[in-house]
C-alpha cells in the first residue's frame, strides 16, 4: 500500500494511527499541502477533491477520505477491530469520530484558514480567534458526550472507559488524537476537559499512536 500524506494533516494522521494499530506496512508518499503539491496534475487528476490522505491499495485502487479509508482497513484487516462488535456501541464510536471529523475539523483545516487570511483579509489575531472558538466549542461538546456515555456504560454495568470507548483504541481515538495535536499547536485552551484529555493521554501511551505522530513522519518539519 501507499499512503499519500502530509505530516501536519490531521486527516492523514488518523489513517497513520489506524495503519499502526493494525500493524500494516505501507510506503509513505509525502504531499506538501502548504506548497500546493496536492494540486499537481499527476496527483489531482486521480482524486476528485485533490486532498490528503489517499491510500493506494495493494491491487492499485486509490481511496480518498480518511474515514472511508479507515473503515476499509477495518473491513479488510479486521484485527484488531476499530469498531466494537455491538451495533449500539458502533453507533456511539462513529458519533464521537464524526464530532471531530464532521463538526470540528472542517471549520479549521488549512483550506479554510487560508481562505480567511487571503480572500477575506482576516488578520492573524482574528484567524486564531476563529480557530480557538470552533475547536474549543467542539471539544466541549465532545467532553459532554463522553460524560453521557460514561453514564450509559454505568447503567449497562460496563466499566468506565479508559479511551474514548472502553479499553481498546477505536475510530473515535483515531480522530481525537490528531485534533488535540492541532489544538495544542494553535495554543487552544484545553482546560476543563478531563475525560477528553484522559483519553488522549491514554492513547499517547500506546506505541501505535507514538509511531503515527507528526514528528515521526519522514516529511516532518520542525
Amino acid at each position: 500500500m501507499k499512503l499519500y500524506n502530509y505530516f501536519r494533516s490531521s486527516a492523514s494522521f488518523r489513517v497513520r494511527i489506524a495503519l499502526q494499530l493494525k500493524g500494516l506496512s505501507y510506503d509513505y508518499v509525502p504531499v506538501h499541502l502548504v506548497k500546493g503539491e496536492q494540486l499537481a496534475p499527476a496527483y489531482a487528476s486521480r482524486l476528485g477533491d485533490a486532498l490528503v490522505p489517499a491510500l493506494q491499495t495493494d491491487d492499485g485502487h486509490l481511496l480518498a477520505q480518511s474515514m472511508a479509508i479507515i473503515e476499509y482497513l477495518d473491513e479488510t484487516h479486521p484485527a484488531p477491530p476499530l469498531l466494537p462488535g455491538d451495533a449500539l456501541a458502533r453507533a456511539h464510536v462513529r458519533a464521537l469520530a464524526q464530532m471531530v471529523a464532521c463538526e470540528i475539523h472542517p471549520l479549521n483545516n488549512l483550506r479554510v484558514l487560508k481562505y480567511l487570511k487571503r480572500e477575506l483579509r482576516v488578520d492573524d489575531a482574528a484567524k486564531d480567534a476563529w480557530y480557538h472558538h470552533w475547536v474549543r466549542q467542539g471539544l466541549e461538546a465532545f467532553e459532554r458526550q463522553l460524560a453521557l456515555l460514561e453514564c450509559e456504560r454505568g447503567d449497562a454495568g460496563l466499566a468506565p472507559s479508559r479511551l474514548c470507548w472502553g479499553e481498546q483504541p477505536t475510530l473515535a481515538d483515531c480522530c481525537l488524537v490528531p485534533q488535540i495535536f492541532n489544538a495544542q499547536r494553535f495554543n487552544v485552551d484545553l482546560g476543563g476537559l478531563p475525560r477528553t484529555m484522559a483519553a488522549f493521554q491514554a492513547c499517547m501511551q500506546l506505541p501505535a499512536f507514538q509511531r503515527a505522530q507528526p514528528s515521526a513522519c519522514p516529511d516532518h518539519e520542525g
